[in-house]
């Protein structure tokens, strides 16, 4: 399968640059995949599409200020470094700009507080880094890093917490879970008042959501690997979903890849944590989910892949654009779909 096929005209101002004062008051597409219909609602009228019963997964993942500007030591040359995963102890993998000037050995500095030396050479931009310093890692994160917006975002965002979902706990993530950006307390109080399940898995979401499909044929692609891990209540209310008949939700794709991972390899919910490189794409058959929340996605994407996966390709295109025409705002805080 070709990626051109995945491609769509997108015009630029439909890129939402900020978030929307009240998450929940973004608009929502909702499709219903054997229908095959459209319907244009906002995201605080998710509740009437619920069922008691459902059980609604969300990634409870909390992003790290994980954009580091800093200088290398010999040149004083400036070198971003975005953390990607904690491979061990004070050891990260990052993606480097500009990664020509860094090789092994190569020590940069950051406000002198925290440094990071060079201790491996990985392909695409990517290094590895053990980092130097006094006092609490994330501390210092937290002082000297700053949010790793996507690179299509140009506006300054004022507050860091709107690029964080109001359930966000578990630390770990280069970018948020976007689909969860749209829920509020309010929103998720009446979700429980209906009587649907919710239910929190993690995955830390790593350089697949900034990294490019740069091949010709989606087969070729290699996804990067991400951590997760769901707990034992939570393996325990999906199979009592599943046993009832009631439906599964995911919130976003990464949900959605943590979910199909854990069925690949066990044919149930159980607990458990690993690395997944899943990558879902047409023709892969669903055992985990029966409906999803997403976002609109960039052309050419592994995420538009995956919807089409879900719900069609075609359909998702059309249901695309469709939201174009009735100018949806785009990305990582723009609206969202609900794919029944």
């Amino acid at each position: 399968m070709k990626v051109e096929e995945f491609d769509y005209d997108l015009p630029e101002e439909l890129i939402a640059q900020t978030p929307l004062e009240n998450r929940s008051s973004s608009r929502l597409l909702v499709l219903n995949r054997k229908k095959e219909t459209i319907e244009h609602r906002n995201f605080f009228n998710l509740v009437d599409y619920l069922e008691e019963g459902d059980t609604l997964v969300l990634n409870d993942t909390k992003v790290l200020p994980a954009r580091l500007i800093g200088e290398k030591e010999e040149t004083k040359a400036v070198i971003e470094l975005l953390l990607l995963k904690n491979i061990k102890e004070d050891t990260w993998e990052c993606l480097v700009k500009p990664a020509r000037r860094v090789k092994v050995g190569t020590v940069v500095s950051f406000g002198g507080k925290l440094k990071a030396k060079c201790i491996g050479e990985k392909e695409e931009g990517i290094r590895h880094f053990t980092f130097l310093y006094e006092g609490i890692f994330l501390e210092l994160l937290e002082e000297l890093g700053s949010m790793p917006l996507p690179p299509y975002i140009h506006e300054k965002l004022e507050d860091a917490n709107r690029y964080q979902t109001v359930y966000a706990k578990e630390i770990g993530s280069a970018a948020a879970p976007t689909a969860g950006l749209h829920f509020t307390e309010q929103l998720l109080a009446e979700i429980k008042e209906k009587k649907v399940n919710i239910a929190y898995i993690t995955l830390h979401v790593g350089l697949g959501t900034f990294r490019p499909v740069a091949v010709e044929t989606i087969e070729e692609h290699k996804m990067h690997s991400e951590f997760y891990q769901m707990s034992v209540e939570v393996a325990e209310l999906l199979e009592q979903t599943k046993k009832n008949h009631k439906r599964i939700i995911a919130v976003g794709t990464t949900t959605t890849r943590t979910l199909e991972t854990i069925m690949n390899l066990y044919h149930k919910f159980i607990p458990c944590s690993g690395w997944t490189d899943i990558f879902i794409y047409p023709g892969y058959q669903f055992q985990a989910i029966d409906a999803l929340i997403t976002n609109f996605h960039l052309p050419k994407s592994t995420l538009v892949m995956l919807v089409s996966a879900f719900a069609g390709k075609e359909f998702i295109l059309k249901a695309y654009r469709e939201a174009i025409q009735h100018k949806y705002r785009f990305f990582s805080f723009g609206d969202a779909m609900l794919i029944e």
